[in-house]
C-alpha cells in the first residue's frame, strides 16, 4: 500500500508508517487481499489498544500508542530563549519564525541579523544557539554556502581596457545553473575528493556528482565577478589605494541540497510531537546516530565548498596569468561547536557571517551594489555574527512581477556595471539598501574596504534558485 493510503487510514508519517509497509510486505506473502489490508490498518489505527497482543499487527499497535503519545507530549521551554533583534522594519514573518524558534526546548539564545527575511524554519539572517543539538532546517538548503575574494595584481584599468579577456576567463572557468558542472576531461581535481564519503548513504551515492560540479557554481543569487576593490587605509597586508579584485558566492551544489532534504524529513519523522509551526525545526541530539552523520556530512560539505572557491579563484587567475596578492573568505548557512558565556553550543548561522572579534569576512550588496570586506568585532549578543548581505525586500516572484530588463539595465548603466548574465528576480532593486544594513550592524564589524561590482556572471533567468 502506497504512504498516501496508509495516512488516509490513519497511520502517520515516520517510523510508525515505515512500521506499517513492512509488516503488509510480510503479510501479503501470506496471500491477504488489499482489503483486507484496508480493513485491519484501518482498525488498527482506530484502536491501537484492542490490538497490542496480536502476533502480525501487535507491533504496529504498540508504535501507534507510543507515537500518539509523542504527540501530545511536545514541551517548550518555560520562557522564550532570549535574543536580539539587529535593523528596523524587518518582514514580520522573519521575526515570528526567530520568535517560534526560541520556543525549542533545545534553544538556548538566538539573534536576528538587519538583513534577515523568511526562510525555511529559521528565518535567513537567523542565528540559533543549541544545546547538544543540530536543527538541519537552521543550517540550510544550501550548506556551507561560502563567499571569496582575490585581490589579483592586475590593473584596475584592465576592467575597462581588457573587458574581453576577463569575460572570455570567467566564460571558460566558471559554470553556473542548476546541473551545471564540468565534464571529461574538464573536471576539476582536489583533495576534498580523497575524503571519506562513505560518512553518509546521500555522500556515498553521490560522490560522482559532487566530482563533476566541483568548481562550478549553483543558480539564484550566486556569482563570480570582478570589481575594483578600494581600500582607504592599509590593510590585508596592502598599501591604501584601488586593486582589481575576483569575488564569487556559491556553497555545496547538489550534494548539499540533497544533505539537506533527506535529514531535514528524518528529523521531523523523528520529531512528531512538534506543532505545525515548529516542525521544519526538528533536530538531531549531536550523540545520536542521525545526529552525528549529518554533521559530518555537513561538514563536509564545507570543505567541498570551500574546494570550490579555491578552485574557481585558481582556475581564473591561472587564465589571466595573475598573482593573488590577499584573499577573504567565510561561510554561511553552516553550525558551528562554539563556547559562549561559558557554555558549550551549537551555533547555526542560516544567512549569517561569522563576526568573532578580529575575524575578517565578507558581507555583500546586490550585482550592482557594494560589497564590504568586514572585520568582527565579537559582539556577545549576536553570538558574534553579523548579515550574509543586504537581503531580500521582496520575493523572486514579486521582482519577476515588479520589474522589467529596462528596469534593471538603467540601473546597471548608473553604476557602470555589465551583466554577463542573470535571472530578472536578481534585479538588484529587489534587494535592502546595503548602506543602510551596514549602518544597523556598527556594533557587530567594522568595513575595512569596499568592493564595487564591475562585471558580473550568475546563472540565466529561468533557473531554479538553490540559495
Amino acid at each position: 500500500m502506497k504512504a498516501r493510503e496508509l495516512h488516509n487510514l490513519g497511520i502517520p508519517k515516520g517510523p510508525a508508517m515505515k512500521l506499517a509497509q513492512r509488516i503488509i510486505a510480510r503479510a501479503a506473502k501470506n496471500g491477504m487481499s488489499k482489503q483486507e489490508f484496508r480493513q485491519i490498518v484501518g482498525d488498527v489505527a482506530d484502536s491501537p489498544e484492542d490490538h497490542t497482543d496480536d502476533a502480525v499487527w501487535g507491533e504496529l499497535a504498540l508504535a501507534l500508542i507510543d507515537s500518539a503519545a509523542a504527540r501530545t507530549t511536545f514541551v517548550p521551554r518555560d520562557e522564550p530563549a532570549p535574543w536580539r533583534q539587529w535593523g528596523r522594519d524587518l518582514e514580520a514573518g522573519a521575526v515570528g519564525q526567530l520568535e517560534a524558534a526560541s520556543r525549542l526546548p533545545v534553544a538556548v539564545c538566538g539573534a536576528l541579523m538587519p538583513d534577515a527575511h523568511i526562510g525555511y524554519g529559521l528565518p535567513i539572517g537567523g542565528v540559533l544557539a543549541t544545546d547538544n543539538a543540530v536543527i538541519p532546517f537552521a543550517v540550510g538548503m544550501d550548506i556551507a554556502c561560502r563567499m571569496k575574494m582575490s585581490v589579483l595584481d592586475m590593473p584596475v584599468s584592465a576592467i575597462g581596457g581588457q573587458t574581453d579577456r576577463l569575460k572570455n576567463t570567467l566564460q571558460r572557468e566558471t559554470c553556473f545553473g542548476v546541473g551545471g558542472g564540468f565534464r571529461g576531461n574538464n573536471r576539476r581535481q582536489h583533495d576534498v575528493l580523497d575524503e571519506d564519503w562513505s560518512i553518509s548513504p546521500i555522500t556515498r551515492k553521490n560522490k560522482d556528482k559532487a566530482w563533476a560540479q566541483l568548481a562550478s557554481s549553483g543558480s539564484g543569487n550566486h556569482f563570480a565577478e570582478f570589481g575594483v576593490l578600494t581600500l582607504d587605509h592599509d590593510e590585508l597586508g596592502l598599501a591604501a589605494g584601488e586593486y582589481l579584485a575576483l569575488l564569487s558566492h556559491s556553497g555545496s551544489r547538489g550534494v548539499g541540497g540533497m544533505i539537506a532534504q533527506h535529514y531535514s524529513k528524518l528529523a521531523m519523522e523523528l520529531h512528531p510531537e512538534l506543532p505545525r509551526d515548529l516542525i521544519s525545526l526538528a533536530w538531531f541530539d549531536l550523540d545520536t546516530q542521525p545526529g552525528q552523520e549529518y554533521w559530518a556530512a555537513m561538514e563536509l560539505m564545507g570543505r567541498y565548498a570551500a574546494a570550490s572557491h579555491e578552485l574557481i579563484h585558481r582556475y581564473v587567475a591561472r587564465n589571466l596569468g595573475a598573482k593573488v596578492l590577499a584573499d577573504v573568505e567565510n561561510h554561511h548557512n553552516f553550525a558551528w561547536k562554539e563556547n559562549h558565556g561559558g557554555r558549550d553550543l551549537i551555533v547555526h548561522r542560516k544567512g549569517a557571517t561569522p563576526a568573532e572579534a578580529g575575524v575578517l569576512g565578507l558581507i555583500p550588496g546586490s550585482m550592482a551594489t557594494p560589497c564590504y570586506v568586514v572585520r568582527g568585532k565579537g559582539c556577545p549578543e549576536s553570538l558574534n555574527s553579523a548579515s550574509h548581505g543586504a537581503g531580500r525586500r521582496m520575493s523572486r516572484k514579486k521582482a519577476k512581477q515588479t520589474f522589467t530588463w529596462s528596469d534593471i539595465n538603467r540601473f546597471l548603466k548608473q553604476r557602470k556595471v555589465e551583466l554577463m548574465s542573470a535571472g530578472l528576480d536578481e534585479a538588484p532593486m529587489a534587494y535592502k539598501d546595503i548602506e543602510e544594513v551596514m549602518r544597523a550592524q556598527q556594533d557587530l564589524v567594522e568595513p575595512i574596504a569596499r568592493f564595487d561590482p564591475r562585471l558580473v556572471k550568475m546563472a540565466p533567468g529561468g533557473e531554479r534558485p538553490e540559495d
